[in-house]
């Protein structure tokens, strides 16, 4: 299963994270979410109520911007 990687344009966080998941070679659907406002309301449930990027969901396990964000 590939994961599903929150990201915005210009986040550094987003980039550092994608850049390690290119290093591991992992599979992910990266969607962002200032071209994409639909998924907001899926973030928000996710994060708590937070506006914040970058977040990975890696099957149940949800990692809200781990180094910053």
């Amino acid at each position: 299963m590939a994961i599903t990687f929150y990201v915005k344009n210009g986040c550094p966080y987003c980039q550092a994270m994608r850049e390690d998941l290119d290093e591991r070679a992992a599979e992910y659907n990266e969607i962002n979410v200032k071209e994409t406002p639909e998924v907001v309301p899926e973030l928000l449930k996710l994060t708590g109520g937070r506006r914040i990027v970058p977040v990975l969901v890696d099957g149940g396990r949800v990692e809200i911007a781990p180094n910053g964000g």
